[in-house]
């Protein structure tokens, strides 16, 4: 028997239903005597037709909501499980993986896991990830149901791939070395094709070619061809009975010119001839040795330092002193301008001079701040940039314009990183960069960036000792390689990162 309620309800809907047949017939009849009444009614109300749509179509709604509670009130069926679309015979197969491996060594549990089979290895990897993360991310959990939090974050990651696959540059690349952290790798030594057999003594980079020079006290020039994997020697030339202190190429890289310890006589090594030519005697020097030597910058000329404050300038050509220039006390270090019209000449007192190379007039002279014994000096290729390094550790570094219009220029910073005596200072061709080093200790090589005037702080590289004792510096025409020269014989090789060209 039907209930109470019930017997209510289907009592409404018989009576909504007459009262709707009635509605029908008004509406007929007044639509016969009224044509446009009836249009007018139908645009605004619509027709009977359109009503039982409507009424159908909330019913199915209704129907689609009762649905859904019921199956958000049951318990959530698992997704159906995805066949693979291929199978791959090899991936049946039982093999046996080496754990002694050095990526996959740190997954060992023990000697007697030093094999295991391709599964476990895959659950051990499993395991160390989610221990890494935490726990298993939500991306690697299947049929959970998801939270608006996590809904939301994968609308933001849609709409930052979207972003990604429009075309145009949105953030370019800076060409300005950046501070802080300098991108390197560790190459092959320069001359581990031909390790010295004692002390280097001088490293430097071919002006045009992509070739490394090495000289020291084993008495021999060696060649190389820089590659940063094998670096295949060149050519090695052995000088009789001659400990090299100091090697350079010439201005235009077609010769090598070499000083020892204790002699009077030099080599020039013609590399365009294979010939080496020893230079016995020059006119006009009177000085009991040639050690200390610069180039320069236009060529067919060497600068050398003498005793007593002298500086000589020597051409090739004729083996012979043109113009002397002397200073007060004992020279410690000497740099040419980017242009090659002016030297910086400093002595052992901390005294900077300024000397014009045409007229041999001393422009300016300052004392370097703070300096009790100077040791060496350089500049920088673009000429903004004078550094000056002292037997207390610290480099004072100037702008050249300051130095020459100034009896008393404060430095832009004073750079107190080394312990030790400076003895090597070197800027990089883009004037970046400049090195500084010590020969006193292992490891005393410091590399600032002189835009922020800070040193870069990964350099040298923590708990990894291959710099040993520098005694020289050099970086190649485009600064991509950087290369030292120290006790042990070795050239040690970097690559720095941000620069692309040789």
């Amino acid at each position: 028997m039907e209930t109470e309620m019930e017997s209510r309800k289907r009592a409404r809907l018989e009576e909504e239903e007459v009262r709707r047949r009635n509605n029908v017939y008004k509406v007929a009849v007044v639509g016969a005597r009224w044509p446009a009444l009836r249009e007018l009614e139908e645009m605004v109300l619509g027709t009977a037709q359109e009503e039982e749509e409507e009424e159908t179509r909330k019913s199915e709604e209704e129907e689609d909501d009762e649905e859904l509670v019921q199956s958000e009130a049951s318990p959530s069926q698992p997704p159906p499980i995805k066949r693979a679309a291929w199978l791959d015979e090899d991936d049946e197969l039982e093999e046996e993986v080496d754990m002694k491996h050095r990526f996959r060594s740190n997954l060992m549990r023990g000697d007697a896991e030093s094999t295991m089979s391709k599964e476990k290895v895959q659950q051990r990897m499993r395991e160390d990830f989610q221990k890494s993360m935490g726990g298993a991310p939500s991306w690697a959990v299947s049929g959970g149901r998801k939270s608006p939090t996590d809904e939301e974050e994968e609308e933001e990651e849609g709409n930052q791939d979207d972003l990604l696959k429009r075309t145009g540059t949105f953030v370019a690349s800076s060409d300005s070395l950046p501070s802080g952290i300098l991108k390197m790798k560790k190459c092959l030594h320069a001359n581990a094709a031909r390790p010295s057999e004692d002390r280097l003594s001088s490293v430097q980079f071919h002006p045009s070619a992509q070739v490394v020079m090495t000289a020291g006290l084993d008495c021999s020039l060696s060649l190389f061809q820089v590659d940063g994997k094998t670096n295949p020697k060149i050519q090695s030339v052995h000088l009789d009975r001659f400990p090299v202190h100091k090697a350079c190429f010439s201005c235009h890289g077609d010769a090598v010119i070499a000083t020892s310890l204790k002699n009077k006589m030099f080599y020039v090594y013609d590399m365009m001839e294979g010939r080496v030519t020893p230079v016995h005697a020059v006119r006009g020097l009177n000085e009991g040795r040639v050690k200390e030597f610069s180039v320069c910058p236009e060529g067919g000329a060497l600068l050398l330092t003498g005793t007593r404050g002298y500086l000589h300038t020597l051409t090739l050509k004729t083996k012979e002193v043109v113009s002397s220039v002397k200073m007060n006390g004992e020279v410690s270090g000497v740099a040419f301008s980017h242009d090659g019209s002016k030297v910086f000449a400093s002595s052992e007192e901390g005294e900077v001079y300024v000397w014009d190379v045409r007229t041999n007039r001393c422009l300016n002279k300052f004392l370097d701040d703070g300096c009790v014994r100077s040791t060496c000096i350089a500049t920088s290729p673009n000429g903004h940039y004078l550094a000056c390094g002292s037997q207390a550790g610290v480099v004072n570094i100037y702008s050249q314009e300051a130095c020459l219009n100034s009896a008393n220029p404060r430095p832009l910073k004073a750079v107190m990183n080394l312990l030790t005596s400076v003895t090597s200072l070197t800027f990089n061709p883009t004037s970046e960069i400049l090195a500084m080093a010590s020969r006193a200790e292992d490891e005393a090589v410091r590399l600032v960036h002189l835009a922020s005037l800070s040193v870069f702080s990964n350099f040298p590289v923590s708990k990894r000792k291959f710099l040993h004792r520098t005694f020289s510096m050099h970086f190649s025409p485009h600064s991509a390689f950087f290369s030292l020269a120290n006790n042990k014989g070795h050239a040690p090789l970097l690559r720095l990162l941000h620069y692309k060209s040789f």
